[in-house]
């Protein structure tokens, strides 16, 4: 929603006070489909150039990120350390029995209890494969924090591509903005033989070209893709609080420590209480018991 009142406060802003200083739309709206077929779709051009066909949709796809924002909420950072309570709980207790939850988790009932978890394949792969490693018993637990390092940073180079790919189109638009300018000045020289009335149109509708390309850059692509990065840093702090917790295990600390420090490295806003934590794992030990 935030989003749409900004796409709203822009256009109100900009083209409100154009008109409240005496401005014409009609020379912008004749020069503006003209204008939008040449840097729009030579953006688009340059976008299709420079990503492949899976990056593509991946990023069309994010475009949704910018007005839902970050996919975790704080009830999700909280039924996550739930879960891992209850694997790390069961791990310490009954390890065979653990084993047929990180082997198949889509028919485990511990991963069922949290569903929107569960759909992660991301989330549910980083837990399984850690959790597996502790089962091998690493004489180096540092060992598997270097990999869960390496393999969570790229993911989050992957996750941020869309954004990167963003930011560029928005560096160009400028760019191509002024190759529209430049075809309305070539344009209007051809007709240097017409009164200025004439020629005023002319170069008021080639100065539309420079006008939308900057206006195109800085006031919607590369917000967007200064929102989509926020949205992917944001989201990456529920991955990080999975390798704090495991990361924990593997060192031997008490389960109810180990949760204890994924709720301290939990960003403030997303952190769950102490008492509300404490309750929900009181209602997993009653369940288990």
């Amino acid at each position: 929603m935030i989003g749409i009142l900004g796409i709203v406060v822009i256009f109100v802003m900009v083209f409100g006070g154009y008109l409240a200083a005496g401005g014409k739309m009609a020379i912008i709206l004749k020069s503006l489909p003209f204008e939008m077929m040449m840097i729009g779709g030579a953006a688009v051009g340059a976008f299709l150039i420079s990503n492949d066909m899976p990056a593509v949709k991946h990023t069309v796809k994010d475009l949704g990120k910018v007005f839902k924002g970050p996919k975790w909420k704080p009830d999700d950072y909280r039924d996550l350390l739930c879960l891992l309570f209850a694997l790390i709980r069961m791990a310490r207790s009954n390890p065979v029995e653990v084993e047929g939850h990180i082997e198949d988790p889509a028919s485990s009932s511990l991963f069922a209890a949290y569903p929107k978890i569960q759909a992660d394949k991301e989330a549910v792969d980083l837990i399984c494969d850690t959790m597996r490693s502790a089962a091998m018993n690493y004489d180096d637990p540092h060992q598997v924090e270097e990999v869960l390092e390496k393999r969570m940073e790229a993911n989050f180079h992957h996750a941020m591509h869309s954004s990167h790919a963003l930011q560029t189109v928005a560096d160009g638009l400028p760019a191509l903005g002024i190759v529209a300018a430049v075809l309305g000045v070539i344009k209007t020289m051809g007709s240097i033989d017409q009164p200025p009335e004439v020629l005023g149109k002319l170069i008021g509708g080639a100065l539309v070209g420079t006008f939308l390309g900057v206006f195109l850059a800085y006031g919607l692509v590369g917000p967007f893709a200064g929102k989509l990065k926020a949205v992917v840093e944001e989201d990456n702090h529920f991955y990080q609080l999975i390798k704090e917790v495991l990361v924990a295990n593997l060192h031997q600390h008490n389960p109810a420590m180990c949760i204890e420090v994924g709720r301290q490295n939990t960003p403030t806003h997303n952190r769950p209480g102490f008492t509300e934590l404490e309750e929900a794992l009181k209602g997993i030990k009653q369940a288990a018991a």
